[in-house]
């Protein structure tokens, strides 16, 4: 899936799957830094408007292989690898669009 191709840049894996006669709704699946999840995903019809989920990391280098990751896994450019002054001095992020839509980012506050 894109999620575990993108994320696993970052350190992130599939951790949890929850099928809907569990759930009540769809399809869940739960990923994060073992041992635990933090981010979950849903099946099911894209929300609208779309969202915007941002992953904190360590590194630029992270935020870099994020991207490549996530480009490699399907997704689409909305933002390669860069500062953003606007933020701040040292937001360092990049951002893609997911297959339904929803802008997927990886930041790094750290100086260089």
């Amino acid at each position: 899936s894109f999620y575990a191709r993108a994320l696993s840049a970052i350190g992130y894996e599939l951790l949890m799957e929850l099928p809907a006669a569990i759930t009540g709704h769809g399809d869940v699946a739960g990923f994060g830094v073992r041992p635990k999840p933090d981010f979950w995903i849903a099946a099911g019809k894209p929300n609208v408007p779309s969202v915007h989920v941002a992953f904190r990391v360590a590194s630029r280098a992270l935020v870099d292989a994020f991207y490549e990751a996530a480009i490699a896994a399907g997704g689409r450019d909305n933002g390669a690898p860069g500062l953003r002054h606007h933020y701040h001095s040292n937001y360092y992020a990049a951002f893609v669009l997911d297959p339904d839509g929803h802008n997927i980012e990886a930041v790094c506050h750290e100086p260089a």
